[in-house]
């Protein structure tokens, strides 16, 4: 395995966030924990291609993938909400092509904030609102994101989608508490699961669509 080329490093209120080249491959670490790469992105796709076009707001930017494939796919404007700020000026400043991309795009709007917090402020409405901002309730890497997945705020994110509009979550596994509690808000909320096979290894991600 190669060793990897560190392209920025910052430290943040929440940790250390950092992008690394290996070879062709991007990777983001985000408080000492492998978040993502740019080898397998499967599930950042399938978030994207399960919404509906339109004003859409993402929270979570990690490399890029989900946002410019809802760009490809005609959303008129997207609000991108990144717990960590660097990553945010890592963008504008094209550090990575498919980052630069979604950055220079006149249809969205880059805001360094925490989406949990954020939202109570912005109104919307939104036709899709995609959630990345952790692994899921299962797997955290900032303990503090366990609120994105309670009754209250999840209820908020519903309150905050147009006619029509969908609530999607990422997770890196199954999680049928969080199903559970959706379907409290929702009663036809329902999981999509996401077979991926990398390396010889099967892995089942889950998305989890409210309205």
């Amino acid at each position: 395995m190669q060793t990897p080329e560190t392209l920025a490093r910052a430290a943040t209120p929440h940790g250390e966030v950092a992008l690394r080249r290996r070879g062709d491959v991007i990777e983001l670490i985000v408080n000492g924990v492998f978040a993502m790469d740019s080898v397998e992105t499967t599930s950042e796709l399938a978030l994207a291609d399960a919404a509906p076009a339109g004003r859409v707001l993402v929270g979570g930017l990690g490399l890029g993938y989900t946002a410019a494939r809802l760009l490809d796919r005609g959303a008129t404007s997207l609000d991108v909400v990144e717990l960590a700020a660097p990553l945010i000026d890592w963008a504008r400043a094209g550090l990575t092509p498919q980052l630069g991309r979604v950055a220079a795009d006149h249809r969205v709007t880059l805001h360094a904030a925490d989406v949990a917090d954020w939202i109570g402020t912005h109104d919307g409405p939104w036709d899709a609102i995609l959630l990345d901002v952790d692994n899921g309730p299962s797997f955290l890497i900032h303990d503090h994101n366990a609120r994105v997945y309670s009754t209250a705020l999840l209820a908020t994110f519903l309150d905050r989608l147009a006619a029509g509009g969908v609530l999607l979550i990422w997770c890196e596994e199954r999680s049928p508490g969080l199903l559970a509690t959706l379907r409290e808000l929702d009663a036809a909320a329902s999981e999509i699961l996401v077979l991926v096979e990398r390396e010889g290894r099967r892995f089942t991600y889950a998305l989890y669509r409210a309205c």
